[in-house]
């Protein structure tokens, strides 16, 4: 027998079917499922570097990847060092990720880099062409809101759309309510939502009523479970978060936007955790 870290190890080196058993490798739970996209926030295997975070994707039979910039950029370097980086690595870095992902079957829907008022109008730049190497049109962003006005004229040169990820935090420099979606969407028709409805809830904002309005606008769900007055992240169905109805209204609709796990809460071990999500959302889509 061997381990599931080893078995990941096999898969990301590309043997893993005989070790690990074609059932394994294939996985039983993402993808399409109703009709629905259900796919994952890499964020979710941060404890695992790129490859096996690729490999346990493939695992559990996710399609779809919306790739956290922590999976690809230097740990524990000074600021400097960070900008350095993005401002310079060749763009064949990216398109050497992006053909990992094609490798095992999975699509990098949009790249998560989080521009902030720090980042200078290079690393700005250099996030799209990042996210065009990686075969993507679509970036989320954990944005300051002042950057949005920095961050449009790139969009729009670039012909990305960017999504902005709110938190449940009341500050000016952060997007949490639907009127700092709406602000930052008024810009231009290239900014759009990220909607976590796990921290929309924590904010005690109603992401069923958001979803319905602001649909069109969403490029990317994060599914995750937390209590209403910014209380913790819980394992999915323990929290106060329309999971059920959120997913239920994209099958219904026939809405075209990935639900993607974000996998936050204190658990166990990560794949396990992931799968036991999964697992939820299907639940959720048969009733």
């Amino acid at each position: 027998m061997i381990t599931r870290r080893e078995c990941l190890r096999y898969l990301s080196a590309g043997t893993g079917a005989a070790l690990c058993g074609a059932a394994d490798v294939l996985g039983q739970s993402g993808g399409v499922y109703k009709g629905v996209m259900l796919g994952v926030q890499s964020y979710s295997f941060r404890d695992l570097g790129l490859d096996e975070a690729v490999a346990a994707m493939r695992h559990l039979g996710f399609t779809s990847c919306e790739l956290w910039q922590g999976h690809l950029e230097p740990k524990k370097v000074t600021r400097e060092v960070m900008r350095n980086w993005r401002e310079t690595t060749p763009l064949s870095e990216f398109q050497s990720v992006r053909s990992k992902f094609e490798k095992a079957g999975i699509r990098i829907h949009a790249y998560n880099i989080s521009f902030k008022d720090d980042f200078s109008d290079a690393e700005i730049e250099r996030g799209f062409e990042a996210a065009k190497a990686l075969g993507t049109s679509i970036i989320t962003a954990s944005a300051n809101t002042k950057v949005v006005e920095r961050v449009v004229p790139a969009a729009v040169r670039h012909r990305v759309v960017v999504g902005m990820h709110n938190h449940s935090r009341f500050e000016p420099s952060e997007f949490a309510t639907p009127e700092d979606f709406t602000r930052a969407m008024n810009r231009s028709p290239r900014i759009a939502v990220n909607l976590d409805i796990g921290h929309f809830t924590a904010a005690n904002f109603d992401a069923v009523a958001f979803l319905r309005a602001h649909h069109a606008r969403i490029v990317t769900l994060h599914i995750k479970d937390r209590k209403r007055d910014d209380g913790p992240n819980m394992p999915l169905g323990e929290g106060d978060t329309p999971i059920g109805p959120v997913l239920r209204m994209l099958r219904d609709q026939k809405w075209s936007i990935p639900a993607n796990i974000e996998y936050e809460y204190k658990g166990g071990d990560t794949i396990e955790e992931v799968r036991r999500c999964l697992d939820y959302c299907r639940r959720a889509l048969d009733t």
